[in-house]
């Protein structure tokens, strides 16, 4: 079987289930586990070459809609008539979910629900070690500097905020994503900053940028240096790979 990946959770979600030898072409930024990076490149996750694609002769396509403007992907995927599906989770239970139908898909059933449930089972022991929590530390999660974006309620980062003993700075808003502004951040007073800037690796964050915002000096996370710069890889990409980024966080949050 020939798999295209065009998205890098996806791309995860088959080395999750041991199955990276069906890969043959990748995204450009899929760049986990290791072996993936000798694949064909077919381009960024926004602008695939569909060309490349189809030249790959795939039997399945594993495209996702988990960025806005992916839809276009889709698209080509239809005019040059490949099989696809879409992956598509918001939740940690969602990913679970799409790690059964990769299994599927891949004519692994019975591993695939296995996996599945192994990833579930790893998720409830950290719930049960963290449910008695009683106070739990604000983490703003950022998403994008300008404009502002972060995860709201429906996302798979509000669920890792509570599971690492803290909440989302944003678990009001009823969305998965969520436009705001410097100013409400600053009201809202985080007790964490956590910069996940997507398809940013974090050497090229700079927590000094956060310090001069204005009136950002009297946030608590800035004056208590609490600004954490974390693998975007480890936290953005809906994929079991947010297992280590949970425990990562974790860590910070034992420290605080």
């Amino acid at each position: 079987m020939r798999i295209v990946s065009i998205c890098p959770s996806n791309t995860e979600i088959v080395a999750y289930l041991g199955q990276t030898q069906l890969l043959v072409g990748v995204d450009n930024y899929s760049d986990y586990p290791q072996e993936v990076e000798k694949l064909t490149k077919v381009g960024p996750d926004l602008s695939i070459d569909m060309e490349k694609v189809a030249a790959l002769k795939p039997d399945l396509v594993l495209a996702s809609l988990s960025v806005p403007g992916m839809e276009k992907n889709i698209e080509g995927l239809d005019e040059y008539e490949l099989p696809y599906i879409i992956l598509n989770p918001n939740s940690l239970y969602e990913i679970s979910e799409d790690i059964r139908r990769v299994g599927r898909e891949l004519g692994m059933r019975e591993e695939g629900e296995q996996k599945a449930d192994e990833f579930l089972e790893d998720i409830d022991k950290i719930r049960q070690s963290s449910k008695n929590v009683s106070e739990r530390p604000s983490l703003y999660w950022e998403w994008w500097p300008k404009p502002v974006f972060t995860p709201g309620k429906l996302n798979w980062l509000n669920e890792i905020s509570e599971l690492a003993g803290g909440r989302n700075l944003f678990e009001d808003q009823q969305v998965a994503s969520f436009q705001t502004d410097w100013e409400e951040v600053k009201s809202r007073n985080p007790d964490h900053i956590c910069m996940v800037w997507v398809g940013v690796k974090e050497e090229k964050m700079n927590p000094d940028l956060v310090k001069s915002r204005q009136g950002w000096s009297e946030i608590h996370a800035v004056k208590n240096n609490q600004i954490h710069v974390l693998e975007e890889s480890l936290f953005c990409r809906p994929s079991p790979r947010l297992l280590k980024g949970l425990r990562k966080i974790q860590k910070v949050m034992e420290q605080k």
